[in-house]
C-alpha cells in the first residue's frame, strides 16, 4: 500500500459591495499568505462598486459578475428579495467555492441564501451541494457588540460616552441572525482619548485587513486542508 499526496487548490467566492479594500487584502493574499488559494469569482451588488475593478485588474483577473437587488426585482415580476438571495447563491455554488467571503457586503442575505450554500436546499438546474460551504464575514466590532450597520461610529460614540473602553473588529461565520455567527478570529482596537473618528477608523481598517485573511486562512485550513492523501 503506498500513499500519494497532492497540494489542492482552494477556492474562494468574494461578495462586496463597496471600494474593496478588504478583497483587495485577499487578492494581495493569494498563493502567500493564503497558499494555493484562489479567488474564482467576485460578486457585487453594486455596479459601481470599486470592489469589481481591483478583481478586474488584478494579476491575473479575477472573474467578476454583478447581481443587484432591485434591477433583479424589476427584471423579474413577482419575485421577491428571497428569490433574490437565492439567485446570489445561484451564482456563488456554480463556482464551487471551498469558502464564501462576505468583504463589506451591504445585503443582509436571508435564510434561502444559506439554506443553499449548505446543501439543505437543491436548486432546480443545479447538482446539489454535497458538503455544507463555510461562510464568513468581516463585522468592525467585537461579538454581541454593535451588530449591523454604522458599527464603527456607534463604537466612537459609545467610547465617548465612557460606555465602553475599546472596540474591536471580528471575522465570524455567517449564520440567520445578523453578526452573530460563531467568532473565527477577533481582535481588539483601542481608541484613543481625543482622537478623531477618522484616525480610529483607519487604524481599525488596518487590523480589519489582516484578520479577513487570517480568519480566510484558518476556516480553509479546516475545510480545505492543503494536502491531500491517496491510499492505495
Amino acid at each position: 500500500m503506498s500513499e500519494n499526496r497532492h497540494v489542492r487548490e482552494r477556492r474562494i467566492v468574494v461578495l462586496v459591495s463597496g471600494s474593496g479594500t478588504n478583497l483587495q487584502a485577499l487578492i494581495d493574499a493569494q498563493n502567500k499568505a493564503l497558499p494555493n488559494a484562489r479567488i474564482v469569482l467576485v460578486l457585487s451588488n453594486r455596479k459601481a462598486a470599486y470592489g469589481l475593478t481591483r478583481a478586474a485588474q488584478a494579476e491575473p483577473p479575477i472573474p467578476t459578475t454583478y447581481l443587484g437587488l432591485q434591477p433583479f426585482l424589476k427584471a423579474n415580476p413577482g419575485k421577491t428579495r428571497d428569490d433574490y438571495d437565492v439567485e446570489v447563491a445561484r451564482l456563488v455554488i456554480r463556482e464551487k467555492p471551498d469558502l464564501v467571503v462576505l468583504a463589506g457586503w451591504m445585503h443582509i442575505m436571508g435564510d434561502g441564501f444559506l439554506e443553499v450554500v449548505n446543501g439543505e436546499k437543491v436548486l432546480e438546474g443545479e447538482p446539489r451541494v454535497e458538503k455544507p460551504i463555510p461562510v464568513i464575514n468581516l463585522h468592525p466590532a467585537l461579538p454581541g457588540a454593535f451588530d449591523g450597520a454604522h458599527a464603527i461610529e456607534r463604537a466612537y460614540e459609545a467610547f465617548q460616552k465612557g460606555e465602553i473602553a475599546h472596540s474591536g473588529a471580528m471575522v465570524h461565520r455567517v449564520v440567520k441572525e445578523v453578526d452573530r455567527g460563531e467568532p473565527v478570529l477577533v481582535r481588539e482596537v483601542e481608541i484613543k482619548p481625543g482622537e478623531p473618528l477618522e484616525a480610529f477608523e483607519e487604524r481599525l481598517h488596518h487590523v480589519e485587513w489582516e484578520i479577513i485573511v487570517q480568519g480566510a486562512a484558518k476556516v480553509l485550513d479546516e475545510v480545505a486542508p492543503l494536502t491531500v492523501s491517496n491510499i492505495s
